[in-house]
């Protein structure tokens, strides 16, 4: 069996990241049937930054401004006892009503399922949307739930502990997508 590699290996490159969110921008309007009554929402924080950009592109392509806000779920995880005693908790900016709108949520990475069911609890606290539609980067596998994305940037395969790093050049410097694995505990 051959050694399990300890290096980053880029999955994503910058020019790759920007085409792949083209890509998504145009799947986003097919899915909804146009631009009519859609609303983007990210997932702080990447997701925040990558709703941004796939609202810009579709701009672009359709002259159409879609709303978009976006969604802090810190305090609807399932998993809140284990955060410590004060989570850092961000915006959640939903500016206008959903009810009866086409929702995409959007999200860097799609693992377990938990940070989803999350947005969709607190989405519920908003209104009833028509529709609610998922966008990820990247979808790594692994699900928990049963939550799957209607609209993938590119599927990866990740072993079990490793990591996926989305970098946005808004925060990071720079666009990619990396997977980190974990060392093991005899590697320095």
């Amino acid at each position: 069996m051959p050694a399990r590699t300890t290096e980053q290996k880029t999955v994503l490159t910058a020019h790759a990241v920007g085409r792949t969110l083209k890509r998504m921008a145009d799947e986003i309007v097919e899915l909804n049937d146009g631009t009519a009554d859609l609303i983007m929402v990210g997932i702080q924080r990447r997701g925040v930054q990558l709703a941004g950009r796939l609202v810009a592109l579709i701009e672009e392509n359709e002259g159409v401004v879609v709303p978009q806000g976006s969604l802090d779920i810190t305090l609807y995880r399932d998993d809140l006892q284990t955060i410590g005693p004060r989570p850092v908790v961000g915006p959640t900016s939903l500016p206008w009503g959903i009810e009866g709108m086409n929702v995409v949520i959007v999200d860097d990475v799609l693992y377990t399922g938990r940070t989803v069911r999350a947005a969709l609890d607190e989405l519920a606290d908003f209104g009833r949307p028509a529709r609610i539609g998922l966008a990820v980067l990247v979808d790594r596998g692994g699900r928990e739930l049963p939550i799957h994305a209607d609209i993938v940037g590119k599927k990866v395969n990740v072993e079990p502990g490793d990591r996926v790093d989305v970098l946005v050049e808004e925060l990071d410097g720079r666009d990619a997508v990396i997977i980190v694995p974990t060392q093991s505990e005899d590697e320095p």
